[in-house]
């Protein structure tokens, strides 16, 4: 009886191997493709380009010369512990600036506390304006991000002028005081802007929120890049981006007034890609200040392993799964490419589990094997290959990890991000699961709503500085 449970065990652990395996490597060389592509193009850059002209820095970017203030919308609901200070950042950061520019702020008539936080930081700020949604909070992101376009096309068509570009940040963000003037400069020459977002480290929650400091450096400093390399749609972060005014007044009057869709969980990512599908030109600027940093807007993100998922499952709901639908498959090869690896979210999350009971069925049997109740048997000559591959897959991926936080965030994140790297393998496993439960019960004709992430942190504030 216990022969064949043995037998069996050993049994199902090959095969898990061997599926696993498998689609690790094919996912190894999606990725190493990428990675070859990011170190050719950051190879020759360095080696050609920046020797005859060293990159510019944001302070030595020309005057922008179109006129227009730039419309900063950030969408709050139940945002009174970070709103505040938030806002004082953007005054303290912006006070000086020479671009004009006015922030809308979206609030709900039953948040008392946020419109207070808000009201408050708008005696200090004539550039701040609160503006109420017309239902009770939450309803979408998406929502209320139309009615602070209502809101700026009421002020535009009062006070006779045309605003240049309308830039999104969320409750929570650190800006940089240069940010407006890379997107003001940049905004003439494309459709879109995109700044890089710069996870901090929430204090005591090293591996949750810090997880995201390293999917972050990866994305921003290599996936991105290779997108924009490869001519493929950018998908916008929803913070430290700049859509160029008219465009988005084009997005509007195509979709009855209202230009981000409140049907979707990741309004920001589709409008990147649309923009990009209908031949608009998004730019990722990577551009260092005056002490060698990079412009971008640094955030808090989760710092619970119940809110990282959460936030985790939009995501995959919003990209890989619901995208598929809303968002089909445009583009030639590199489009398709890029696409492909955004909606493999779902298959990773089940090979990572196939994997992870590949490791508790080999300690199993091994403990066994050591104990003396079951000898166990040679595996195959084709999963001891499979196994050498993936192990050699696994080593080269954290490699490239760890060069790329090292990078962003210094040598101490670097380091971390190699256990972490089975946090996030778990939250994502988890954020899975919830996920397709989600997109089930959008299918089944379940109400959308704002699955909003709280914030309680704001990174000049109870944060670990790297």
């Amino acid at each position: 009886m216990m022969e064949g449970v043995w037998a069996f065990l050993f049994a199902m652990r090959e095969e898990l191997l061997l599926f696993s395996g498998f689609w690790i490597i094919v996912g190894g060389i999606d990725d190493i493709a990428v990675d070859l592509t990011w170190a050719w193009r950051t190879g020759w850059r360095r080696l050609f380009r920046y020797r005859l002209t060293p990159p510019m820095r944001a302070d030595q970017l020309p005057e922008a010369t179109q006129t227009g203030p730039l419309a900063i919308f950030i969408p709050a609901w139940q945002e009174a512990g970070v709103i505040g200070a938030m806002l004082r950042r953007c005054a303290e950061a912006w006070g000086g600036c020479t671009i004009a520019h006015r922030i809308y702020v979206g609030c709900y008539g039953n948040d008392s506390a946020t419109i207070a936080a808000v009201v408050a930081a708008a005696s200090r700020s004539r550039n701040i304006r609160l503006v109420l949604c017309d239902r009770p909070g939450p309803t979408t992101k998406a929502d209320c991000l139309n009615r602070l376009w209502r809101a700026l096309t009421a002020d535009e068509l009062a006070g006779g002028f045309k605003a240049k570009a309308v830039i999104l940040h969320d409750a929570e963000d650190e800006v940089h005081p240069l940010g407006l003037r890379v997107m003001g400069y940049l905004i003439e020459r494309a459709a879109a802007v995109q700044l890089p977002v710069i996870p901090v480290q929430v204090t005591g929650s090293a591996w949750v929120s810090g997880h995201y400091c390293d999917e972050f450096a990866e994305a921003h400093v290599k996936t991105l890049v290779v997108r924009e390399a490869l001519g493929a749609s950018i998908p916008l972060a929803g913070v430290g981006c700049a859509i160029e005014r008219n465009r988005l007044g084009r997005i509007a009057i195509a979709h009855d007034g209202q230009p981000f869709d409140a049907a979707s969980l990741t309004e920001d990512y589709e409008l990147g890609l649309n923009i990009g599908s209908e031949g608009g030109k998004v730019i990722f600027a990577k551009l260092l200040d005056t002490d060698g940093q990079r412009v971008g807007t640094r955030a808090c993100f989760p710092d619970t392993f119940e809110a990282a998922t959460r936030q985790k499952a939009r995501w995959m709901t919003g990209i890989a799964l619901a995208g598929w639908d809303r968002l089909g498959w445009r583009g030639g090869f590199a489009e398709f490419w890029m696409r492909l690896r955004d909606r493999k979210a779902l298959l990773a999350a089940i090979v990572l589990v196939a994997a992870y009971l590949c490791i508790i069925l080999t300690l199993l049997l091994m403990l066994a094997d050591v104990a003396g109740i079951h000898p166990t048997p040679a595996s195959s000559d084709a999963v001891l290959t499979l196994l050498l591959l993936t192990a050699i897959l696994l080593l080269w991926r954290t490699i490239v990890r760890f060069i790329c936080v090292l990078s962003v965030q210094g040598w101490r994140q670097a380091w971390l991000s190699i256990p972490r790297n089975i946090v996030a393998n778990v939250i994502n496993i988890v954020a899975a699961r919830r996920a397709a439960a989600d997109y089930l019960r959008l299918l089944t004709g379940g109400k959308l709503h704002w699955d909003k992430t709280s914030h309680s942190h704001f990174p000049g504030k109870a944060t670990h500085n790297v």
